[in-house]
């Protein structure tokens, strides 16, 4: 299945643009589709550099087919609990699928997505869908924002206004960025890669490639979750340019006290060391790994298994995602009660659409077989500890990974999904930790 699209008639045989409802069509990627206004030139593709408009247009055929699976799903049985240790309730997720089925409107979300510019160009043999907004003031610092997972750019649209015009939302004009949100490869819109090698080293470099095509010789980095890890990667290879990076997820391996981190592995209890507050972070981590880690584990090790589940089934790739969506927001457990059901759908509706769900995964297994990387970040750093994130270190442990940290600040509120959970509040964390940054 495709968008519809407006490339060469070459191009479409050769991506097999597949406009009916079938299995087979569903089975491939959706493709780009660019804007009937777009310049002439301009809606091509290539490897040379160029930047193509792009436009989301799912064929109706596609959400029929949707709402077809979902009201076909055989149901598991009931948990045989009364709480979430298994995983997601059934009560939960059948009342989530009813409103997908019935009331949501993907054309919304589609949209929103289209009221943004949205771009693909191809960096290092892939095609990378972005959105880029410049703002309107003066002397605005280039920024590239980068989703994690279970999310997508969805996580980040409500960011775009606060950061780029932040007169508008109490700010000052010398806060502005010009921003740049691309999509993770092998999620949303940008290409799928056929070969291995796509870890969070080469998607650094891939964005630094892509800032400097789109002109910003100096720019800075932002990131949660994997967008962190891609983030931290930038700041470690520092290319000429980076002026700095923050990071609202931090990584363990390279912030946990070494005795702690001996005693996390062994399953020897804290160390006396430790203050009352350590001691917290060290029990949360131990029941991190000992109960909510499975997810990981599965994907660091065997990704396409699980992907077979997950590409034919609508109701497995929510339950897949709403588990840690529901497991990460501030309000444990309870999703609903931090992000709309729309929100929530959208994320998990553009998975399922391009069929990123299992080609997602694979990013675990490439970190994991690239190795950990543990040398020091090279840049400034700031860093934003929300509450409702799983592992919040104290700014102490933070100098053998960050000698260079320059904004350590703590929030009251907001979860792992902070810039979808949070965004004005977010949007006042980037300023504030960019702002003795700005050259």
């Amino acid at each position: 299945m495709a968008l519809c699209a407006k490339p060469a008639a070459a191009e479409l045989s050769r991506r097999a643009l597949l406009l009916g409802g079938t299995a087979a069509a569903l089975s491939n990627t959706i493709l780009p589709s660019f804007a009937n206004a777009a310049e002439p030139g301009m809606a091509k593709t290539g490897s040379n550099g160029e930047i193509r408009p792009f436009r989301a247009e799912v064929p109706e055929s596609a959400l029929n087919d949707l709402r077809r699976r979902l009201a076909a799903t055989r149901w598991p049985d009931g948990e045989t609990v009364a709480d979430r240790s298994q995983g997601v309730q059934p009560t939960k997720l059948r009342e989530l699928v009813k409103y997908w089925q019935t009331d949501y409107d993907w054309r919304g979300a589609e949209n929103r997505l289209n009221a943004f510019p949205q771009f693909l160009t191809n960096v290092d043999g892939l095609d990378i869908h972005f959105i880029h907004v410049r703002s309107r003031h003066e002397n605005a610092l280039p920024l590239i924002v980068t989703h994690g997972w279970p999310g997508s750019v969805f996580e980040l649209l409500n960011v775009v206004s606060p950061l780029t015009d932040p007169t508008a939302y109490g700010g000052k004009a010398e806060d502005a960025f010009h921003l740049v949100l691309p999509s993770i490869p092998g999620f949303g819109f940008s290409e799928k890669p056929s070969a291995t090698g796509w870890n969070p080293q080469r998607i650094a470099n891939a964005w630094d490639v892509l800032m400097k095509r789109l002109g910003y010789n100096s720019y800075v980095s932002q990131g949660g979750d994997w967008g962190a890890i891609i983030s931290d990667a930038l700041g470690r290879q520092a290319p000429k340019g980076l002026l700095g990076i923050h990071v609202n997820r931090i990584e363990r391996a390279t912030t946990f006290p070494p005795d702690a981190a001996q005693a996390l592995k062994s399953g020897a209890p804290a160390p006396d060391a430790l203050s009352p507050d350590e001691k917290k972070i060290f029990d949360e981590a131990r029941d991190f790994l000992n109960n909510g880690f499975g997810y990981a584990a599965i994907m660091n090790t065997r990704p396409e298994t699980v992907g077979y589940g997950i590409a034919d089934s609508p109701v497995g790739l929510a339950a897949w995602l709403y588990d840690k969506i529901a497991d990460w927001v501030f309000t444990r457990g309870e999703p609903e009660k931090a992000l709309s059901k729309d929100a929530i759908l959208d994320n998990i509706t553009l998975y399922w659409l391009t069929n990123t769900g299992p080609s997602s995964g694979r990013i675990y297994w490439e970190s994991t077989v690239s190795g950990a990387k543990l040398s020091a970040i090279k840049v400034p750093v700031g860093v934003t500890i929300f509450p409702g994130e799983v592992y919040k270190p104290p700014k102490e442990w933070l100098s053998r990974a960050y000698p260079k940290l320059v904004y350590y600040h703590r929030a009251d509120k907001g979860g792992h999904f902070a810039a979808w959970e949070e965004p004005i509040l977010f949007s006042q964390e980037i300023r504030a930790a960019f702002r003795n940054m700005r050259s």
